[in-house]
């Protein structure tokens, strides 16, 4: 593994017991410019995971706790006359940093909601017709409760398409459990983590990514997969091709992670999960049988036909 990727990596699982593969999908996201929905029951590490991310890269780390009343302003900034300059003056809101953690998203508005569409989509904020943009790195993590739905508002497609990945961080296991209590017993081990790289160095890597090689032969592949998920009978709507944009941008981040300089099939159908499931809306039929979006993803790609000749000697 490539050793600036595994630094981070390491560092997050001296916080997050038993989650490596949550702590590489989420490097893997930093690293592609992209964004998580990070889903789960309360107290399992979500807030820890983005906070451990954050002091890992010497990063700027801004949390927002969405809540029913929580206003768009609140989110981007506001405005604000001041009087001895006789001039409005922007104050910019917490959207406006390197690692934001938007908790419980789903529990505040779709108005609300939507004001994070502009800065996750093109890393800038708009108010008084004036565009305001952030500084790179910007990387959003969201958290939601998937098991209370009173009160809360379901997050609709445009804003899920938004989300490169959508990860489960699920419970540990009992000697993981355990560790956890032995680690936390006497202090926070969140406040014993320090940076492994800089900024600087997490922006380099964001280029090396964008310039690891993909062939045509696996772009094909990319579109094969997002294509069949249109013609699944279970399926009411397929993924689009911002979900093919965000695949292989994936893809070329976890090539990186594996210290290549190109992409392979084997990536692709490891990430697609991540990437395609939380964009996909089954039949009502579908959903009342138990069928998962992971499921059907994994029958695509058990059915796809795979690039293997081109790598075959690599």
């Amino acid at each position: 593994m490539y050793k600036q990727i595994e630094a981070i990596i390491e560092n997050i699982e001296k916080v997050m017991i038993g989650k490596r593969e949550v702590a590489e999908l989420s490097v893997i996201a930093l690293l592609s410019g992209g964004h998580v929905l990070l889903e789960d029951v309360p107290g399992v590490g979500k807030t820890m995971m983005v906070k451990a991310l954050a002091k890992s890269v010497g990063a700027e780390f801004k949390r927002i706790q969405f809540t029913p009343d929580l206003l768009p302003t609140d989110v981007i900034g506001v405005s604000i006359y001041n009087p001895k300059t006789l001039e409005f003056e922007f104050r910019p809101g917490p959207i406006v940093g390197n690692i934001i953690l938007a908790d419980e998203i789903n529990r505040t508005s779709p108005k609300t909601q939507s004001a994070l569409l502009e800065s996750m989509e093109e890393a800038s904020v708009t108010i008084d017709g004036k565009t305001l943009n952030i500084q790179k790195p910007f990387f959003v993590m969201a958290t939601q409760n998937p098991i209370e739905y009173e009160g809360t508002y379901p997050l609709p497609e445009a804003q899920l398409d938004r989300f490169l990945l959508k990860i489960k961080m699920g419970y540990p296991n009992a000697q993981e459990e355990i560790e956890v209590l032995r680690r936390s017993e006497r202090s926070e081990p969140i406040m014993d983590l320090t940076p492994v790289i800089s900024l600087d160095e997490l922006l380099a890597l964001q280029d090396q990514v964008r310039n690891v090689y993909v062939d045509d032969s696996v772009k094909s592949y990319i579109v094969q997969l997002a294509r069949a998920t249109r013609t699944v009978s279970e399926i009411y709507l397929g993924v689009s091709p911002r979900a093919s944009i965000a695949l292989m941008k994936a893809s070329q981040a976890y090539a990186k992670m594996q210290d290549r300089d190109f992409v392979k099939p084997d990536d692709v159908q490891y990430l697609a999960p991540f990437v395609f499931a939380h964009r996909i809306i089954l039949k009502p039929e579908a959903r009342y049988e138990g069928v998962t979006t992971e499921e059907l993803i994994n029958r695509i790609i058990s059915k796809s036909v795979i690039p293997i000749k081109r790598y075959a000697e690599q």
